[in-house]
């Protein structure tokens, strides 16, 4: 991997000011010529972006860190592994990442199957600055909204773990609408314990209202499925 020099901030509000995501994000850069990859992070670490620069997509893959936020831009055609491949690499492990195609040897069918397969964007070279960065902002902002729902995704599971077996039959009984009366008939048990586990369930999933428990508990059977589709 190679390591750039500290960016040269130009034109950018005061590190206090500036989102989250701008500190944080990485550009990561694969391309094979040098000069390729000393210019693009030039001009990323110009306007503020943190870059790390890659000759190669086995050295991305080697050093790549998924729990950092960022996007890829990766040469199509390289020697050894092709950007296609790098990214068929990462979806083989299930790292997800948004991706910027680059080349210089663009083709119809090229371009098809780079976008079918998730890429953000496809720039031949030369390209403008600004389909660059339009292009790296669109990425960025994907990911970030990719993790904000990543981060809601095991919230909810979590809360979902803390409840017992007998609050989990209460919680689907009441967002299923029945009355307590009902509940205790079904589970064989008192109306004061349902209302008791009801109390409970209401506490451990952080819902004010009924209302709320049962767009917490829709939510909850939408975010299982993928996990029961690989179990």
């Amino acid at each position: 991997m190679t390591t750039t020099s500290p960016p040269v901030r130009v034109a950018l509000p005061e590190a206090g000011n500036r989102s989250d995501i701008l500190q944080r994000a990485v550009v990561h850069v694969v391309d094979d010529d040098s000069e390729v990859r000393e210019s693009l992070a030039e001009l990323l670490q110009s306007i503020g972006w943190r870059v790390q620069a890659y000759a190669s997509g086995e050295d991305f893959l080697e050093n790549f860190d998924p729990s950092v936020p960022g996007c890829l831009l990766v040469d199509v055609c390289m020697p050894g592994m092709c950007g296609l491949e790098v990214q068929q690499h990462l979806a083989a492990r299930r790292l997800a990442i948004p991706w910027i195609v680059i080349t210089a040897h663009a083709n119809v069918s090229m371009a098809v199957h780079a976008m079918s397969n998730g890429a953000c964007g496809f720039l031949e070279k030369p390209y403008r600055s600004h389909e660059l960065l339009n292009l790296i902002n669109k990425a960025i902002a994907l990911d970030r909204s990719t993790r904000k729902g990543g981060i809601r995704r095991q919230e909810i599971l979590a809360r979902f773990e803390h409840l017992s077996p007998r609050e989990r039959q209460v919680m689907e009984l009441v967002t299923a609408g029945a009355p307590n009366k009902q509940i205790a008939r079904e589970l064989g048990i008192s109306e004061r314990t349902v209302e008791v586990h009801r109390s409970k369930v209401m506490k451990k999933l952080c819902a004010a209202t009924l209302v709320e428990l049962i767009n917490l508990a829709a939510e909850y059977r939408v975010l299982r499925e993928p996990s029961r589709a690989h179990e």
